[in-house]
């Protein structure tokens, strides 16, 4: 596990005010069964999952009075497993491979239901986009050549397993490579693939990075094209808005995914309940850690259609006024 580093000097000030907020609750509570220190599964360095998950559980710790740590993954797919398995307390997932998950089909164990994990809170939409150098010549899937090397993403992350889905029901015969998102982003300028694609919460970090250090084109989706990915995979319609980087002049055509935060079954209720309502009532401090915290709103709870709640997540947001069905009560 690799501990979380302090955040800035004004979110320090930020995780105070939860603290102020957050404290008095939890210590009213009994805080039996609580664990001793609690894990967060995210993804590669460089991706969105990776700062949005360090800073999540760097303010639960700071609230709570409770060491925490991250540790970096393949993204969702080992994020579900590794919960599953109760080797992880917490960790993010797409809702596409969590549902791949709990009906056995994840990749990294196949045949094995995942019946642990629940979900706790709502993050944010991922957006799924590309980018390649502005001297390639590429400016739609629809240049991509026969042979092209295109960065995909962790294996079992979400761009490494959609992406790669995408791409081959375009009719695309192209070598995918995977890689963590700033490994990625160093390839694609030292010329070792030929387009990058990523998904995650807007902006990417790496793809900020690349803006700044290289010219690059940014493409999205046909209408189309749009169209048959929503047909084929379970994605929603989406569009990367124009100035989302600085190279970025016009809005782009897209598909997203919607992210939870889930947890084992058997942590304790009372501490996922503290845990739920430090992010879900703090949303300003989690715009500081990252932008796509803009839909990290309790409001979105009913973007989960199938994942069973943790019963102390249940009692966070019926308390607060928004009903969770009575079939994904976990």
């Amino acid at each position: 596990m690799t501990i979380i580093p302090k955040i800035g000097a004004l979110k320090a000030l930020a995780a105070a005010s939860v603290l102020a907020v957050t404290t008095s609750i939890a210590s009213a509570e009994d805080r039996a069964g609580w664990p001793d220190s609690f894990s967060v599964g995210t993804a590669s360095q460089g991706g969105t999952y990776f700062v949005y998950g360090a800073g999540w559980a760097n303010m639960v710790a700071e609230a709570l009075g409770l060491p925490g740590g991250t540790e970096v993954t393949g993204g969702p797919v080992q994020n579900a497993a590794l919960v599953q398995a109760g080797e992880l307390d917490m960790g993010m997932v797409t809702m596409g491979p969590a549902f791949d998950a709990m009906n056995g089909n994840s990749a990294l164990a196949p045949g094995l239901k995942h019946d642990k994990i629940r979900a706790i809170f709502p993050m944010y939409k991922t957006g799924f986009h590309a980018v390649t150098l502005a001297g390639s010549g590429i400016t739609s899937f629809a240049d991509i050549p026969d042979g092209a090397v295109v960065g995909v993403g962790p294996a079992g992350g979400t761009p490494g397993t959609y992406w790669p889905r995408i791409l081959e029901g375009m009719g695309k015969n192209v070598e995918f490579r995977n890689g963590g998102a700033a490994d990625l982003a160093g390839q694609l300028q030292d010329g070792l693939i030929d387009v990058y694609t990523w998904a995650g919460g807007l902006p990417y970090p790496a793809f900020s990075q690349l803006d700044a250090q290289t010219d690059v084109t940014y493409f999205g989706f046909t209408q189309e094209e749009q169209d048959a990915v929503v047909g084929s995979q379970p994605v929603s319609t989406f569009t990367i808005p124009a100035g989302t980087y600085p190279s970025l002049g016009e809005d782009q055509l897209s598909v997203s995914m919607w992210n939870f935060a889930i947890g084992h079954a058997d942590l304790p209720d009372s501490f996922v309940y503290a845990v739920v309502d430090t992010v879900m009532s703090n949303n300003p401090q989690m715009l500081e850690i990252h932008k796509a915290a803009v839909e990290t709103l309790p409001e979105n709870f009913d973007k989960n259609t199938f994942l069973p709640w943790h019963p102390g997540a249940v009692k966070w947001f019926e308390e607060n006024g928004f009903d969770i069905p009575d079939e994904l009560e976990g």
